[in-house]
């Protein structure tokens, strides 16, 4: 796709978005800014009016990336999806008009579930592996990983800086406060904050 990398706004876009559609699927049109990487394209679908900002990282084997229409992944997100350990369930989904903000990592090795309008700041990180560690006996690299996953339900929004740990699911219309390390299942419409995360607040439902 470099032959199309230089070619500025609307018109590379249009350019980058025809090339783009013979390596990954679309489901409609969607926008891809310059360089942008791919890694196991194939393994990729855009919905219609997907947006990918530049230098944004899509590594989409074994499970594949699935970005919702109309959603948005900000400049320089990482969402990675590898693993060398055959972990059955690594994948990232991303449902309808979400934005993925700035610097964002989302590690999927657990698998990623991310609803509609669900908005990220900048530097979030989604992390759905962790290592073992509790064998004294035993260095930490030969305990292998755990990898149960993250759901964010619908209409979530999450603060910049926040770190979203393995096996957390987030309830529809939560708050996660800036800086916040969250270990812990979040219900809906409740705002959480802190290190680890705490109940701030609970909203009229």
């Amino acid at each position: 796709m470099a032959a199309a990398g230089w070619v500025p706004s609307v018109a590379g876009i249009a350019l980058r978005s025809l090339a783009y559609k013979s390596i990954l699927y679309m489901d409609g049109v969607a926008a891809i800014e310059n360089n942008v990487r791919l890694r196991f394209a194939n393994n990729i679908r855009l919905g219609d009016g997907a947006y990918i900002d530049y230098g944004v990282y899509l590594h989409a084997t074994p499970g594949g990336i699935d970005i919702g229409a109309g959603t948005f992944i900000m400049h320089g997100a990482v969402l990675h999806v590898y693993n060398f350990r055959d972990l059955p369930h690594a994948f990232i989904r991303i449902g309808r008009d979400s934005l993925i903000g700035e610097y964002n990592v989302l590690r999927g090795q657990g698998g990623i579930t991310v609803g509609d309008r669900v908005y990220t700041a900048p530097l979030v990180q989604m992390l759905a592996v962790n290592h073992n560690f509790e064998d004294p006996d035993r260095p930490m690299v030969e305990q292998g990983i755990r990898a149960d996953g993250i759901v964010v339900e619908d209409d979530v929004w999450i603060g910049a800086g926040a770190v979203i740990t393995d096996g957390v699911r987030i309830g529809r219309g939560a708050v996660v406060a800036a800086g916040a390390v969250v270990t812990g299942n979040v219900a809906a419409r409740t705002v959480v904050g802190g290190v680890p995360a705490k109940v701030l607040k609970v909203m009229d439902r």
